[in-house]
């Protein structure tokens, strides 16, 4: 049985670079004991926040039985021409953080950029394993409060 159950909202935008910050935050899951036991695909970092509510939502339905310990977020925001990447990040990241608060569980940030090429973001892809690090860590040190 796993130590515990992460739940996990994947950006399809950028898909060979989340793709495998996925593979590496399953590895990283299996290294601590855990288990991503859900994964949900939205089409990028900008439409996390209502998959991560539906997913907190879903897991307080006893039907659905998802047992959910934290969940992480995987994508990646690659710099264009005018700041958009700016605004996605800056305002996914302030509704994840508001919906950890909302639903008392831990929510990662394994999110990459902004503000960064291509290939800084292939560089960044350990982002899945730490996502998975700070969702375990935060677990363990919130199950004595």
């Amino acid at each position: 049985m796993a130590k515990y159950n992460i739940g996990a909202v994947v950006a399809e935008f950028n898909y060979d670079i989340t793709h495998m910050m996925l593979e590496l935050a399953k590895e990283e899951a299996k290294i601590r004991d855990c288990e991503i036991t859900k994964i949900v695909m939205v089409p990028g970092v900008f439409d996390m926040a209502l998959a991560i509510k539906k997913l907190t939502e879903a897991d307080m339905d006893e039907d659905k039985d998802l047992n959910l310990d934290c969940i992480i977020t995987l994508g990646t925001v690659i710099e264009g021409a005018t700041d958009h990447d700016q605004i996605v990040a800056q305002h996914a990241s302030r509704k994840i953080a508001d919906l950890a608060l909302e639903w008392g569980k831990p929510i990662s940030l394994g999110i990459s950029g902004p503000g960064m090429t291509r290939l800084d973001a292939h560089r960044r892809v350990t982002y899945g394993k730490n996502a998975v690090e700070a969702a375990v860590k935060m677990c363990d040190r919130l199950k004595d409060i």
